[in-house]
C-alpha cells in the first residue's frame, strides 16, 4: 500500500514538473509575440518611453494607416513579392524534393547512394556560405535583380530530399505502385496518381518548412536584389530599421509591418496542422 501511494506520488510530481517545464517554455515562446501585438499599436513616443505592455495610446488603425500610405504603399508591394517568393518557391521545392526522394526509394541506379551522401552533405552547408556562389551565378545568367534571382535557388532544399525519403519508404508501399504499373500507367502518371497522393503529409511538411525558411530568408535577397520594387517584407522592414535610428517616425511601422509579417505564417501552421502534425508523426507507431 505504501509502495503504491509511493509511486502514484512519484507519477504526479514527474507531470507536474513535466507541465510546469512546458508552460514555461510556452510562454517564453509566445512572450515577444505578445510584446508584438501590443507595441503595433503604439505610437512612437509611448513605443520608445512608455510602458509596452499597456494599452495607453493604443492606436493600431493609425499605424495602419501609416503604413498603408508610405510611399504609395510599397509595403503591400513587399507583402506581395514575400507571398510570391514563399509560395511559389515553396510549391516548387516540394515537388522537386519529393519526387527526388521518390525517386531514391522505389528505384535502383548505378551510383545511387553514394549520389544520395552528396545530398546529405548539402544538408550540413549553410545557406549562407552558398549566397556568394550563387549570386555569381545569377551574374552570368544574367538573374541577379530579378525575382528568377531568388525563386530559382529557394526550389531546391537537400533536407526535404532526405525527408521524401524516409516519407516515401513509410508511406508508398512497393506493391501498391507494381499493381499500378500492371494496370498499365507508366512512371509519371504512377507517381502523379499514386506516390504523390500517398505521401502528401510528407508534401506539406517540407511545404511549411520551405515556406518559412523563404519567408525569413534575409541574406539572399540582401546578396541579389538592389531594386527596392522586388524586396521581400524582411528586406524592407530591415531597410526601414536602418532609416529607424535618424527617424524615430519609423519604428511604429516596423514594428506593426512585423506584426502583419507573421499572419501568413500563423494562418499556414493552423490550416495545414491536420498535415504537418500527420507528417512529423509518422513512423512513430511503427
Amino acid at each position: 500500500m505504501t509502495s503504491g501511494t509511493s509511486r502514484t506520488s512519484n507519477r504526479w510530481l514527474s507531470k507536474t514538473a513535466v507541465n510546469g517545464v512546458l508552460l514555461i517554455a510556452a510562454l517564453y515562446t509566445l512572450f515577444p509575440l505578445i510584446w508584438l501585438l501590443t507595441a503595433a499599436a503604439k505610437d512612437a513616443g509611448n513605443l520608445l518611453g512608455g510602458d509596452v505592455f499597456s494599452f495607453e495610446g493604443f492606436d493600431l488603425a493609425h499605424n495602419l494607416s501609416e503604413l498603408t500610405a508610405y510611399q504609395d504603399g510599397i509595403y503591400f508591394r513587399w507583402y506581395g513579392n514575400s507571398l510570391l517568393y514563399a509560395g511559389i518557391g515553396a510549391l516548387g521545392c516540394s515537388l522537386v524534393s519529393v519526387a527526388a526522394g521518390y525517386a531514391f526509394d522505389k528505384y535502383r541506379f548505378r551510383g545511387k547512394e553514394k549520389l544520395f551522401a552528396l545530398v546529405l552533405l548539402g544538408v550540413l552547408l549553410p545557406s549562407t556560405a552558398l549566397s556568394l556562389p550563387l549570386y555569381l551565378l545569377a551574374v552570368e545568367t544574367g538573374t541577379v535583380n530579378t525575382y528568377w534571382a531568388v525563386l530559382i535557388p529557394a526550389l531546391v532544399n537537400p533536407f526535404g530530399v532526405y525527408l521524401s525519403r524516409i516519407f516515401s519508404a513509410g508511406y508508398i508501399p512497393d506493391e501498391v505502385l507494381e499493381a499500378a504499373r500492371i494496370d498499365g500507367a507508366g512512371e509519371l502518371r504512377t507517381f502523379w496518381s499514386v506516390g504523390l497522393r500517398m505521401v502528401m503529409p510528407g508534401f506539406v511538411t517540407v511545404f511549411l518548412f520551405q515556406f518559412t525558411a523563404i519567408w525569413n530568408n534575409f541574406f539572399l535577397p540582401l546578396v541579389m536584389l538592389s531594386d527596392k520594387d522586388l524586396y521581400p517584407l524582411s528586406l524592407g522592414l530591415y531597410n526601414w530599421h536602418s532609416n529607424a535610428n535618424a527617424d524615430p517616425a519609423f519604428y511604429p511601422m516596423v514594428v506593426t509591418g512585423s506584426l502583419l509579417a507573421v499572419t501568413p505564417l500563423i494562418i499556414a501552421f493552423v490550416v495545414l496542422q491536420r498535415h504537418w502534425k500527420a507528417g512529423l508523426t509518422a513512423g512513430s507507431l511503427k
